[in-house]
């Protein structure tokens, strides 16, 4: 299957052949043609399957070959997400897949000023990828308007659920219009799914897929836990204690990336960016400097990595975990090429667990984490398992107070000395005082 072959129009393909994508995932096979004819569509997707792409690219497709031009303050296709940063994520990705279309797409989320979100809408926007709340906010403002919607996304619809978005979901559907295509991924069909579901769906086709797990074998991955504050003094250190030569740096966002070249710049070291912010003839010229050799370290943004053709790759260093598994996936598939040996090491801190946790489920194996001499964090990375749970950090060992500690001699004699008593009936476990009770008579 290609996916030319499942209808895909040819600004998409061209969009798709520079993004590397040769071979659709089964969600997106079974997606995209239920979406391009109208369907609803309700699919257990979870992280890895290409869910994205499944719902990105049939819309982008559907809103450039019919409907009227958007209106100011509309929307004609809205994502809901249940985080500012996977709408980040995704609407990168719409961008990405739609580069060639003459579409406008942005993100709206609490969490940062409202005026320049509504500054954008006011030219009216193609796709919006949008938090529940934030949505409501900007609607309540006359700032979005949903009567050019033609398409709603549910993005981890279950996660929304957990975080405690159902009445802010409840109206945003009372807000939209009923006649409407209305899409729903989860990673599972709960009950609680299930009922949303059939108040939204109309006759949805029902997918179910599992995650695609591509780590390549050839690749070794292991993890330095670090406090996030010394992310860039570890890569120094790292860069000069183990001797690196070229490096393919992933950090989660385009101020990051801009600050550590930065940082690195400023030591004396050769680096050069790749991001969204940057034309895409400065991504090319920075990607042809790193080919030649003329700078180190390049440090990129996922997206905008997406179908880098680098050959001999032997490094990949992933400074933050991306938020999204199957992006892990991509970044490590950059070394270990046809047949050679790569390595991938992450960076992680405290809180990170959860993307490492994901991470691991994906894969199907743990990261073996490996302490760096000066470097052991003040915060402990959590302990997980392939189940993607979060184990609790093991307790430090308390040290006895030295009113516990008593001489032995008074021990074996049966007396307990003065500051014992007084910290047995003056105080409770954490601090809290209590008045011996002849004081309590008094003061009732």
């Amino acid at each position: 299957m290609t996916f030319a072959r499942l209808g895909l129009i040819d600004p998409l393909l061209a969009a798709l052949a520079t993004l590397d994508y040769k071979t659709p995932t089964p969600v997106q096979t079974q997606a995209l043609p239920a979406i391009l004819a109208g369907r609803d569509l309700m699919a257990a997707a979870q992280t890895g399957t290409g869910k994205t792409a499944g719902f990105a690219l049939p819309i982008l497709q559907l809103l450039a070959t019919a409907g009227a031009p958007v209106a100011s303050n509309s929307v004609r296709a809205l994502v809901l997400v249940p985080t500012r940063e996977l709408a980040e994520q995704v609407c990168e990705s719409i961008r990405a897949y739609g580069q060639n279309l003459p579409l406008r797409t942005c993100a709206v989320y609490g969490g940062v000023s409202i005026n320049p979100q509504m500054m954008k809408l006011r030219k009216g926007m193609d796709i919006v990828v949008a938090t529940p709340g934030r949505l409501l906010d900007l609607h309540r403002q006359n700032a979005i308007k949903f009567g050019q919607l033609r398409i709603l996304v549910l993005d981890e619809a279950d996660r929304m659920l957990d975080l405690g978005f159902s009445r802010e979901l409840d109206a945003v559907f009372a807000a939209l219009p009923k006649c409407r295509q209305t899409l729903l991924f989860s990673a599972t069909f709960s009950d609680a799914i299930r009922s949303m579901a059939g108040t939204i769906l109309n006759d949805p086709l029902a997918i179910e897929t599992s995650p695609r797990n591509t780590a390549a074998r050839s690749v070794k991955q292991w993890a330095i836990p670090v406090d996030k504050k010394r992310k860039p003094e570890l890569f120094s250190h790292l860069l000069k204690r183990r001797r690196w030569g070229q490096v393919l740096v992933f950090v989660k966002t385009r101020k990051g990336v801009e600050q550590l070249v930065a940082t690195l710049q400023g030591q004396g070291i050769g680096a050069d960016s790749i991001h969204g912010d940057k034309p895409q003839p400065a991504r090319l010229r920075a990607l042809e400097r790193f080919k030649a050799g003329e700078v180190q370290i390049l440090v990129a943004t996922d997206v905008a990595a997406r179908g880098l053709d680098i050959d001999d790759l032997p490094l990949v260093v992933n400074f933050d975990l991306p938020i999204v598994a199957e992006d892990y996936i991509h970044r490590i598939g950059r070394t270990g090429r046809a047949g050679a040996t790569g390595e991938a090491v992450s960076l992680v801190c405290a809180d990170e667990v959860t993307q490492l946790a994901a991470i691991e489920t994906l894969t199907r194996q743990m990261l073996q984490r490996v302490d760096e001499d000066g470097f052991e964090p003040d915060h402990r990375v959590p302990l997980t398992n392939t189940a993607g749970q979060v184990l609790k950090k093991p307790k430090k060992p308390k040290k006895p107070k030295p009113a516990a500690v008593l001489a032995p001699a008074v021990r074996k004699a049966g007396v307990t000395p003065p500051q014992a008593r007084q910290g047995r009936s003056g105080a409770r476990a954490g601090g809290r005082k209590i008045a011996p009770k002849s004081a309590s008579r008094r003061s009732s």
